[in-house]
């Protein structure tokens, strides 16, 4: 709430009249890349060491997928798709907003454990064929609230019929003394698959003078969350706090992600040759250079940036690099095309009324995001990920 210029602020944010807020960022809030990132790295070096254990299978792994959203593995006339992936601090906020609303949020919050999932597994090129739910719970009171627990089912089983992949099982660990009391973590795994072989995905079709075509999310999704939660404390009125269009901030951050596996489907269908796909998460605008190539990511054009993300950056005081080195911005998927065919992917995407631009294109260069409508670039440096990334 203002007043006069004066802020006033509740609970842990509670500060002096007139004293502006600290900055927020990732950082602040004690989400640091720098120290999950190169255990990221680690891993991917050691896991390919186990590589050769395919091989008296038959089979082999496509290298080039360890540090992309889902890892391949080569059979005669397919492809094999894995990954696992978490929600995250959103069922947070779905339970402090169900203090002021009275509904659970709980479809959504599985909706969104879906979306983790099949669009990691879709920008391989991939067809998500089954999904599992793991719910880890502090105690086993947690499936003890019916409302929410049937909630959740519905929505996960909604989403999994939305993305066309089945829903195959699940684990419900209770784990007293790991997850707080009262709270759970809420992941899954999931598998796909790329059939024609031609179909996948991954940076090495990449070509100077692609296009790059942007397709919108629909709010923040899944990832910045923790930083969401934190502004929820220096407003006046938490999460019932209005946006600027009267939506209340813990609803507009409830809003559920969009599922992007039909799309790409249609975009394959239609002819479009999809060299690579960006499923916009965790790291931001930074994911746009994922590819372990040395190619410039220029961006010309941006879609509309949704207003949760203009609230985030004024009351939270958040620098407008932050933003796009955080959040998606409004861009849940960047598509990788030639030129020739970024019309008729536009065209296809407009069909499924998914509101898409053509928002850049590839250079010749060193590795970097150049986001020119906002003055904001990130090297390399920015992004380290992958295991041998420099």
């Amino acid at each position: 709430m203002r007043d006069n210029g004066k802020i006033k602020r509740k609970g842990n944010g509670r500060t002096r009249a007139g004293a502006r807020p600290a900055r927020l960022s990732y950082e602040s809030v004690g989400l640091r890349y720098d120290k999950l990132d190169p255990f990221k790295q680690r891993a991917q070096a050691a896991a390919r060491a186990t590589a050769p254990l395919l091989r008296s299978l038959g089979l082999s792994e496509v290298e080039e997928s360890r540090g992309e959203s889902a890892y391949a593995m080569e059979f005669a006339d397919h492809y094999l798709v894995v990954n696992e992936e978490g929600l995250g601090t959103k069922n947070l906020v779905a339970d402090a907003c169900r203090k002021i609303t009275g509904k659970t949020h709980y479809e959504a919050i599985a909706h969104d454990t879906v979306a983790t999932i099949v669009n990691d597994i879709a920008v391989l090129g991939a067809r998500p064929l089954a999904v599992s739910a793991h719910v880890a719970v502090g105690d086993a009171g947690w499936f003890s609230d019916r409302k929410r627990a049937a909630d959740f089912v519905q929505g996960f089983a909604a989403a999994c019929q939305e993305a066309g992949a089945v829903w195959a099982g699940g684990e419900t660990p209770a784990l007293s003394g790991i997850v707080a009391p009262g709270t759970a973590v809420l992941a899954g795994s999931g598998t796909g698959i790329i059939r024609p072989k031609k179909r996948i995905a991954l940076g090495s079709k990449i070509r100077p003078g692609d296009a790059i075509v942007l397709v919108a999310s629909s709010g923040i999704h899944t990832n910045g969350l923790t930083l969401a939660r934190k502004l929820a404390e220096r407003l006046p009125k938490g999460y019932a706090t209005p946006l600027p269009d009267g939506t209340p901030y813990g609803e507009a951050l409830l809003t559920p992600s969009l599922l992007y596996p039909r799309a790409v489907r249609a975009l394959q269908e239609a002819g479009c040759d999809l060299h690579y796909l960006v499923h916009v998460t965790g790291h931001g605008w930074r994911k746009l250079m994922r590819a372990e190539r040395d190619l410039s990511y220029v961006i010309d054009r941006i879609l509309p940036v949704p207003p949760i993300f203009d609230f985030l950056q004024e009351h939270g005081r958040v620098k407008r690099r932050e933003m796009f080195r955080t959040f998606n911005m409004g861009t849940g998927l960047a598509v990788y095309l030639p030129v020739a065919h970024a019309a008729r992917a536009l065209a296809t995407l407009k069909r499924l009324k998914l509101p898409a631009i053509r928002g850049g294109h590839v250079e010749k260069g060193p590795r970097q995001v150049v986001i020119r409508p906002e003055g904001i670039s990130f090297s390399a440096g920015t992004l380290r990920i992958r295991a041998g990334t420099s």
